[in-house]
């Protein structure tokens, strides 16, 4: 592979797991190009991306809707391969505005497809999600598990791995990788870069930092009364740069040309709330003031993946244990307690 004419589009790269991946992906000798349109990131993350690689990155403020914008940069770079991130991901948003969701998600990449075929890409990671497995009868989730999303977040997820299983399957050219993350928690060893929620947190771990330093008076536990160990909903948390090198692994399974194939990010075992809790206390030091609340609708007692799939064909398996997420978690929110912004926190 020569970096100086190879490159890959990184969709949503300023985000969470995209600026992980892309630190991965130039230290595995990929050069990546960044695409945000920054309604969820911050171009600061690209500074701190400079910082940890040492590397000049390429980034355009550009939003994936923009046809002619993503014609003008596939036109003059030579872009082989496509890692899409770019997407709205809030369940709760996504149930209250859903035309937003199916636009931004659903027509953005129908937009990406289109161009990456006018410009003879055909090799795409999509960041797809394990929300697509539903309510999930059994556990360990294993990839033929059934497929039902219970949320139009979910379902955009959905719609758009039919897409990418639909034109692989109609020419032949098309290698697509479909991710399906479990819970992403943790943040770069270094606290450069790190989960940063615009409003209220969607994801466990940053509710239960930004409670451990102030930020917010409570944690909201839903629900003690699920048929797990301590009553609370478990999941399979995996550290976010073991899903970065996972995206690593996939870009290099696309050069064996497999078609469409799905593979499950995960650890493997889940933890529950009170246990994430309690490994944030262990870590920060602090006791976390959280409540018992109701149950959220469609929520689920215990979710976590069979990852054995992602280990047989792509070498891949997290290597980080819930005391490193958690750890690397605190040094990132407590290093830069506002996330990205470096105005002062309020602790109104």
């Amino acid at each position: 592979m020569d970096p100086i004419d190879n490159y890959v589009l990184v969709t949503g790269g300023a985000g969470y797991i995209g600026s992980h991946t892309v630190v991965e992906m130039i230290e595995a000798g990929y050069t990546p190009i960044i695409v945000d349109n920054l309604c969820n990131s911050s171009r600061e993350s690209i500074n701190r991306l400079e910082q940890i690689t040492g590397k000049q990155i390429e980034f355009h403020e550009l939003d994936i809707l923009d046809e002619r914008g993503l014609e003008e940069l596939f036109a003059s770079k030579h872009i082989t391969q496509v890692v899409h991130f770019a997407g709205l991901k809030a369940v709760g948003e996504s149930t209250s505005l859903p035309l937003k969701y199916y636009e931004n998600n659903v027509m953005g990449t129908f937009i990406l497809l289109k161009v990456m075929a006018k410009y003879r890409c055909k090799n795409i990671v999509f960041s797809s999600s394990a929300t697509v497995y539903g309510d999930a009868k059994e556990v360990p989730i294993s990839e033929d598990a059934p497929l039902s999303a219970v949320n139009p977040y979910g379902r955009t997820k959905l719609h758009i791995e039919g897409m990418l299983q639909d034109i692989s399957a109609g020419d032949s050219e098309w290698n697509c990788i479909l991710l399906r993350y479990f819970n992403p928690a943790g943040a770069h060893p270094s606290g450069l870069i790190g989960e940063d929620p615009k409003d209220i947190p969607n994801n466990l771990m940053p509710y239960i930092t930004q409670t451990a330093i102030g930020k917010r008076q409570v944690l909201s536990v839903y629900g003690n009364d699920y048929e797990t160990p301590d009553g609370t909903g478990v999941r399979d948390y995996i550290h976010v740069v073991d899903l970065a090198k996972g995206h690593i692994a996939a870009l290099n399974h696309l050069s064996t040309k497999p078609g469409c194939v799905a593979y499950n990010l995960g650890t493997g075992r889940g933890y529950s709330v009170l246990e994430m809790i309690a490994a944030v206390e262990k870590a920060s030091g602090k006791k976390i003031n959280y409540k018992i609340v109701e149950r959220r609708k469609g929520d689920v007692a215990t979710s976590f993946a069979d990852p054995s799939k992602a280990l047989k064909q792509l070498g891949w398996s997290a290597r980080y244990n819930q005391n490193d997420m958690c750890e690397h978690a605190w040094k990132w929110q407590s290093q830069n307690p506002n996330g990205y912004d470096p105005s002062p926190i309020d602790h109104a």
